[in-house]
């Protein structure tokens, strides 16, 4: 079996790093299309910041390298929970007011 080589990759000390907590996903037979969104309060246009195209085997290690890390981090930090019934964006900008019980107005 061939021996598998680690490559050296090298990030620029100017790389600025971004925080994205939408995603748009899309695919041609060709390729797939992920564009990165930081959504914030009051924003009601925001700009994709991030596009990445993939072919569609590089999505699919990708994908397995996702589940790897995943798992990964749940055996050491427990699992992740997503809620259920709202929407990521609720949870993610819902007031943190804790006098208001959850789901509250």
């Amino acid at each position: 079996m061939a021996e598998i080589k680690r490559i050296q990759v090298q990030i620029p000390e100017d790389l600025e790093p971004r925080y994205v907590n939408l995603a748009y996903i899309s695919h041609t037979a060709a390729e797939f299309i992920m564009d990165f969104v930081s959504m914030l309060p009051g924003v009601t246009n925001p700009k994709v910041n991030t596009r990445l195209v993939l072919s569609p085997l590089a999505m699919k290690l990708l994908q397995g390298a996702f589940n790897d890390n995943v798992k990964r981090y749940e055996d050491t930090f427990g699992e992740i929970k997503v809620p259920h019934g709202t929407s990521l964006a609720d949870e993610l900008f819902r007031g943190n007011d804790p006098n208001k019980p959850e789901g509250g107005k």
